[in-house]
């Protein structure tokens, strides 16, 4: 039994996350100032000896002895991070830096969840771990790709000059129940609108790409790549089947039963045309790929939303 920390654990991947740990029989802090992080998403956990809830923001510092840190505390949305830009940063770089040092402190191992939006509007395609992206660092989701970017910086630089143990995944987009209604990811809303008889709101043409990873499958490669001792990363975990914004879109309505219509608008700035990983690190590394199809994971996904919205 390892006693292991998760900040942002009332999120959706948090909350999955300490599930998953808590079954394989460890020990789990869940810290969360829940911004964005709900209750609901914990509650199943709340009778389990094993488990505890600390409310704290990770941009105070806090002093905790554990083995493990998995630092996933940071609003991970554009709705959420470009409401609050400054914050979001700070929780990024102020974040890393109070969590890497209580890591420093304890000597644990610690993971920084980073994302694919460091690539930003990626002039490579796949994406592979070790091109440097396209990031635009004036713009409104700069905020979250630059603050990510230096949390990347800032663990590898811990690692570096402290000799911290450090792990670094780059999560590309993620969908599964426990996801916030109004979260504004495309998966959460086009379901939501689909099941209200909501117009489908897509931004462009809809021919821009994503690849989609259903929350299980990222949680495996999550703990995975935690529990390997050959590489700190950069490793990139996601799907690497494309869908169009309009495929998902389709595909969300034909499941549903939805006669939502779909309707178009300007798209947003920044927002990159592909996205999808090189997961050739991960399939060597940990044996990991996704094994969820996408129609699969958004039934699952439609039927938590039918409970949550009745």
């Amino acid at each position: 039994m390892n006693r292991i920390l998760v900040t942002g654990g009332a999120g959706f991947l948090g909350s999955h996350l300490c599930t998953r740990l808590l079954e394989q029989g460890h020990e789990v802090l869940c810290l969360d100032n829940f911004f964005t992080g709900a209750k609901e998403n914990i509650l199943p956990l709340m009778k389990n000896p094993y488990f505890e809830v600390i409310r704290h923001d990770v941009t105070v510092p806090i002093h905790l002895e554990v083995d493990q840190v998995y630092n996933l505390a940071c609003p991970a949305s554009p709705v959420h991070y470009q409401r609050e830009p400054v914050e979001t940063i700070r929780t990024c770089v102020h974040g890393a830096i109070n969590m890497l040092n209580l890591a420093r402190r304890a000597r644990a191992r610690i993971l920084c969840a980073s994302t694919s939006e460091v690539y930003g509007d990626p002039s490579i395609h796949p994406q592979t771990e070790d091109y440097w992206g396209n990031v635009n660092p004036l713009g409104i989701r700069s905020c979250y790709d630059e603050g990510k970017r230096c949390a990347e910086s800032l663990f590898f630089n811990y690692h570096r000059e402290y000799g911290t143990d450090i792990r670094v995944v780059r999560i590309f987009n993620t969908y599964g129940p426990c996801m916030h209604p109004n979260d504004g990811r495309v998966v959460s809303n086009f379901i939501v609108q689909a099941l209200r008889g909501e117009d489908i709101t897509i931004f462009g043409e809809g021919g821009q790409t994503r690849s989609f990873c259903f929350v299980d499958d990222l949680i495996r490669g999550l703990t995975a790549f935690m529990g390997q001792d050959q590489s700190q990363g950069p490793m990139n975990l996601g799907n690497p089947v494309e869908s169009t914004i309009r495929e998902l879109a389709e595909a969300i309505l034909r499941l549903t039963g939805s006669r939502s219509r779909l309707v178009f608008q300007p798209l947003p700035e920044d927002d990159p045309r592909q996205r999808c990983p090189d997961i050739t690190k991960a399939k060597a590394l940990l044996g990991w790929q996704p094994q969820v199809p996408l129609d699969e994971g958004l039934k699952a996904t439609i039927d938590y939303f039918r409970r949550t919205l009745a």
